[in-house]
């Protein structure tokens, strides 16, 4: 599918499908849509009045005008109301319209959409990627695909946005690296594993000129990394310690990590996962490692003047007899000790000689993600993803970032208080505390191995996964949220 930003209009546009964007209540066939309908024999009208269509946001008709016409199809998209525009209105916009033109089988396409805050760049660029990720299909493991379900959709025509040929390569770096994310997910534990975690992290680094560092068990042992190498002993696969950086040419802005939590699969270990604990889904426990090589691969297309660190201690957690037990008492790489209470709680432990790691860089920021609770499920729903920081600076950058992205966060308190619910008699702290408040002394947990860097904490547990097509994304592995860590490296 080839996206081109050209200056024909409406009025002119000749080809398959012709969609044009209304505002709620705003529905009028006046200037050059009166034109248009005059032009195609008043199917407008007529389609408006058939489908009573008001403009109200995620709405949409579509008719045909005939065979040997200009325009064979007609489409139109409700936008909600004008004074409510938002970007992620228009990437769902184009979502909705790709997945129309997928079912009508139309192989030209021309998009009307207005245009947002007066940037036409960015509103290329959202609609962009609403186009590109609706259209994602992964059949890497199926036998056959079959014909019907075979994209026909050749060319897309943004109308009236010559000159923002920029934005749509933008958008196509991003959403390569949101397909990346997916498509990690979306793999299974016997595909994605540590070892194919550390060869994509290989590619990348030849494909971008990347610097790799790949720690093997011996070099983080030597590092003290006795939380992340605790979780790690069961499995029969070596764990792998990534570390990808990006470096621009000329002196960095600023410099900083994202560090991805990389669980390939997740038995909960001793205390292992039972019926109806949604095991089968643990394939996806890496979902922060994949957000982060998503975000990696568009870095590496955009290349802004930011040097990124991309971190991940990969592994998986198994159950064997050399498993940590209940009650065992772990030494991360900075000191601390921490008594094993539930070997299911093991992505923090991962994560904390990873940040221990990061903090050792010398960056202005770090940023972790990781599908790290149920309770912060419980707490915002599959839809919006907890955001903790003690910076406030940097809190708001990323929801500014998100909020450009169409990614859903809300940030949650860092209690000080609720660390008394994950002290230990025994040693420094527990890797679980109480059920209430699970998720905030998960994130006062990760607090511990960052001693002098700026950092923020995104659970993730919700977004990744949607059981139903929702916006861009459509059912399975969803990407997120590797627009919004894009958006907050380049701001």
């Amino acid at each position: 599918m080839d996206i081109k930003a050209i200056a024909t209009t409406r009025l002119d546009w000749t080809g398959d499908l012709l969609a044009i964007g209304f505002y709620e209540d705003a529905v009028e066939l006046s200037g050059d849509i009166a034109e248009l309908n005059t032009k195609l024999g008043s199917v407008i009208a007529a389609l408006i009045a058939e489908t009573e269509f008001k403009g109200a946001k995620s709405s949409s008709a579509v008719t045909r005008v005939g065979v040997d016409t200009a325009v064979q199809k007609i489409m139109l998209v409700g936008l909600g109301k004008a004074d409510e525009l938002k970007l992620d209105t228009l990437r769902k916009a184009g979502a909705t319209i790709a997945r129309t033109a997928k079912r009508e089988k139309a192989k030209t396409l021309g998009i009307s959409l207005p245009v947002w805050n007066s940037d036409s760049a960015t509103t290329t660029q959202v609609i962009s990627e609403g186009l590109i990720l609706a259209l994602h299909q992964d059949n890497r493991f199926k036998s056959e695909v079959k014909p019907e379900n075979q994209l026909k959709l050749a060319e897309v025509h943004l109308l009236d946005a010559a000159g923002t040929d920029a934005a749509i390569a933008k958008a196509q770096a991003i959403t390569d690296g949101v397909i990346l994310a997916r498509e990690l997910v979306a793999a299974p534990a016997n595909v994605v594993t540590p070892m194919s975690m550390a060869e994509t992290a290989e590619q990348m680094s030849k494909e971008y000129g990347f610097a790799l560092k790949i720690l093997e068990q011996a070099e983080c042992e030597a590092l003290g990394m006795g939380a992340f190498l605790g979780v790690a002993q069961a499995s029969e696969m070596p764990p792998k310690f990534i570390h990808l950086t990006y470096t621009p040419t000329g002196t960095p802005r600023r410099k900083i990590a994202i560090v991805g939590k990389g669980l390939t699969f997740d038995s909960g270990g001793l205390n292992i996962k039972g019926a109806g604990s949604g095991i089968e889904t643990m394939k996806m426990d890496m979902g922060g490692a994949a957000a982060m090589f998503g975000a990696a691969k568009a870095i590496g297309q955009i290349k802004p003047d930011v040097e990124v660190h991309f971190i991940s201690a990969v592994t998986e957690n198994m159950i064997s007899g050399r498993a940590m037990h209940p009650g065992d008492i772990l030494t991360a790489s900075n000191g601390k000790t921490i008594e094993i209470n539930n070997t299911d709680a093991e992505g923090r432990l991962t994560l904390a000689d990873a940040l221990v790691y990061a903090d050792k860089l010398g960056l202005d920021a770090i940023v972790d993600l990781a599908t790290l609770t149920g309770a912060c499920i419980i707490a915002l729903g599959d839809d919006i993803s907890g955001l903790w920081s003690p910076d406030k600076s940097l809190a708001d950058g990323i929801l500014a970032a998100a909020e450009l992205a169409g990614e859903n966060f809300w940030q949650m308190p860092l209690a000080d208080k609720y660390f008394d619910g994950i002290k230990s008699p025994i040693a420094d702290l527990k890797n679980t505390g109480p059920r209430g408040g699970g998720s905030i002394t998960a994130a006062l947990f990760l607090k511990q191995f960052v001693k002098d860097t700026p950092w923020a904490h995104l659970d993730v547990a919700g977004p990744v996964w949607s059981d139903k097509e929702n916006g861009v994304n459509n059912a399975g592995a969803t990407g997120h949220p590797v627009r919004t860590l894009v958006n907050w490296v380049l701001s």
